[in-house]
C-alpha cells in the first residue's frame, strides 16, 4: 500500500487501542455522586424484575484489559500497522515457503526408492504406480477425471490415442512444460459453404456415410487448408499435435453440428505446464502412471472380440 494509506491505518489502529483503554477506564470509574445515586435504572418488569447499572466485574475488565495489551504486542511483533512488518519479520509468503519446504522434504523420502529407475521399471513397480496415482488425482483429475478418460475438450488417457507421441520422453515434457493446441477457424476463409464440405470429407475420413458430392469438394479444400497439419492421409501429426481424423476418437465430439464449430471458428487447447507445481520426481511417477493407463487400454481395445474368436452363440 502507498505511504499515505499507511500512515492513515496506524492512526486509526492506535486510536481505536487508544478508545477501548478509555472506554475502560471511563466505565470502570464511579464518582462519590453514584455512590449516593440509585443503583437502579428505574426499569422494573413484570413487577420485580429490576434492571441495576452496577460496574462491570473486575475480572471481566482484567480480561479486556489483556486482550489489549496481547493486540498491542502482535503488532509489535508482527506486520499489521501499515507497511510495518514487525519485530519477527514474519510474513505469509515466508511462512507458506517454510512450510512448503517442510513438506517437500517429508515427501521425498516416499519417491526416493523410484529415483534412479528407468521409465519402463516404473511401470511395473506398484509402489510406483500408486504414487503416480496419487499425484494425478490430486493435480490432474480436476481436467481428465479421476479414472483419467477426460471429457469434451480434455483427452482421454487411456485409450492409447496420443496427439503428441507416447515416447516417455514426450509425456514427460508434456506434463513438465505444457502444451498448447490452437485449430484456427477456417469460415472466413471458405464461407459456410466451404466449412460443410469440409465436415463431410472430415466425416468421409472417418468412416461415415456422407454426400460424396460434398466430400469431393471437402476433399480439395481440405488439401489446400488443412494437409498441412493433419497430412494427406488425415492421420495427424505428432509433431504439431494434430490428431488425427481417420479414427473414432474425437476430443469434442464427431456429430455435424461439433465438427462445424470446429472448423468454423476454431479450438484454442492447453495443457498448463506443471514443472513448477510438481516435483521432477512427482513428474517423473505421474507420467509412468498415465503411460501404464494407456497402453492398458490400447492392449484392451485390441483383444479379439468374443466374435473374431469364433466363440460368438
Amino acid at each position: 500500500m502507498s505511504p499515505t494509506v499507511s500512515i492513515l491505518v496506524i492512526i486509526c489502529t492506535v486510536l481505536s487501542i487508544a478508545g477501548c483503554v478509555w472506554l475502560l477506564v471511563l466505565t470502570a470509574r464511579k464518582s462519590p455522586e453514584d455512590l449516593t445515586k440509585d443503583p437502579t435504572t428505574g426499569h422494573i418488569w413484570d413487577g420485580d424484575l429490576t434492571e441495576y447499572n452496577n460496574p462491570l466485574p473486575r475480572w471481566w475488565l482484567n480480561m479486556f484489559y489483556l486482550t489489549i495489551i496481547f493486540g498491542a504486542g502482535y503488532l509489535i511483533f508482527y506486520p499489521g500497522l501499515g507497511n510495518l512488518t514487525g519485530r519477527l519479520g514474519w510474513t505469509s509468503q515466508k511462512q507458506h515457503d517454510s512450510d512448503a519446504q517442510k513438506t517437500r522434504a517429508r515427501f521425498a523420502s516416499a519417491y526416493t526408492p523410484y529415483r534412479m529407475m528407468q521409465f519402463e521399471q516404473l511401470v511395473h513397480e506398484p509402489g510406483a504406480m500408486a504414487l503416480g496415482q496419487s499425484v494425478f488425482v490430486n493435480t490432474c483429475a480436476g481436467c481428465h477425471g479421476s479414472d483419467a478418460r477426460g471429457a469434451k475438450g480434455f483427452p482421454n488417457l487411456t485409450d492409447g490415442d496420443w496427439l503428441y507421441g507416447s515416447e516417455p520422453e514426450v509425456i514427460l515434457a508434456t506434463i513438465g512444460m505444457g502444451r498448447q493446441g490452437v485449430m484456427p477457424g477456417w469460415k472466413d476463409a471458405v464461407g459456410v459453404e466451404g466449412v460443410a464440405e469440409l465436415v463431410a470429407y472430415v466425416q468421409k475420413l472417418s468412416g461415415n456415410l456422407v454426400d460424396d458430392t460434398l466430400a469431393s469438394s471437402g476433399k480439395q479444400r481440405y488439401d489446400m487448408f488443412c494437409i498441412a497439419c493433419h497430412g494427406p492421409e488425415g492421420k495427424g501429426n505428432y509433431a504439431m499435435g494434430s490428431p488425427n481424423l481417420t479414427d473414432q476418437i474425437w476430443l469434442y465430439g464427431g456429430d455435424s453440428d461439433v465438427l462445424t464449430e470446429s472448423i468454423a471458428n476454431g479450438r484454442n487447447g492447453a495443457m498448463p505446464a506443471h514443472s513448477a507445481i510438481l516435483s521432477e520426481e512427482q513428474i517423473r511417477l505421474v507420467s509412468a502412471w498415465v503411460y501404464a493407463q494407456a497402453n492398458a487400454g490400447a492392449r484392451s481395445t485390441d483383444e479379439p472380440t468374443p466374435e473374431s474368436k469364433g466363440t460368438a452363440p
